[in-house]
């Protein structure tokens, strides 16, 4: 009895001490995705969204030239993918080259009016990096291009909101609804400012902003 004892206790060591050779190692999320992304990038180099991705890792963890590279590198296989561009100029800013990311900030706004589309997409990217400065350039930008785009009036006016500016909040929310006055988020942000508005019993046959599609589009991409 004492043996069969004895054999029982050793196998449970033996079984316990194998099974903790296949327990996996807990894995750093961060440096996992890293090494996605670059066997990624060893597929095929010319990935703009990749690099991208890499580039955000390293900017986090203040790895500014590994960061700076694979933005550029970004762009260069996709000149107009306007978030690379912004980062880009963040994080020249934030490895003390002001002066290059001035020059970065001045020339992606001169290629980005071409198209209110283009100085929106930019002024998002800007402002997603808290650089308000050029994000409501760009923005004012758009609006000289397509002044009465409701979608660009609006998004001002959310932007001076998270500012606490409630005055250029609803001065900018108030003429976006103007524009299209079937906007049920916009009419409940106003009303909660005090501001009394009605939409429209008929139903909204289409807004006419094709700026409106634009953003949408490029928020479903952001969440994939």
């Amino acid at each position: 009895m004492t043996r069969t004892v004895t054999i029982l206790v050793l196998v449970s060591a033996i079984c316990l001490s194998g099974c903790s050779l296949f327990q996996k190692k807990e894995e750093d999320p961060t440096t996992t995705e890293k090494e996605k992304l670059q066997q990624q990038l060893d597929r095929k180099f010319e990935n703009p969204k990749a690099h991208y991705k890499l580039a955000k890792i390293y900017h986090t963890e203040g790895l500014y030239d590994k960061a700076e590279y694979h933005y550029r590198t970004a762009l260069g296989f996709d000149p107009v993918l306007y978030k690379a561009q912004a980062a880009r100029v963040k994080v020249l800013q934030d490895k003390g080259d002001t002066a290059s990311s001035k020059m970065a900030a001045d020339l992606y706004m001169d290629q980005a009016v071409v198209s209110a589309e283009a100085s929106m997409l930019l002024g998002k990217g800007f402002q997603e990096r808290q650089m308000d400065e050029y994000a409501v350039a760009c923005y004012q930008q758009a609006l000289a291009l397509e002044p009465n785009s409701a979608v660009l009036f609006r998004q001002l006016g959310y932007y001076y909101l998270g500012k606490g500016d409630k005055v250029r909040a609803e001065e900018n929310l108030r003429r976006s609804f103007q524009l299209d006055p079937y906007q049920s988020e916009v009419a409940g942000e106003l009303g909660r400012m005090g501001v009394m508005v009605q939409i429209p019993r008929e139903q909204k046959k289409g807004s006419g902003d094709d700026l409106d599609k634009t953003w949408k589009e490029e928020e479903a991409k952001e969440e994939q």
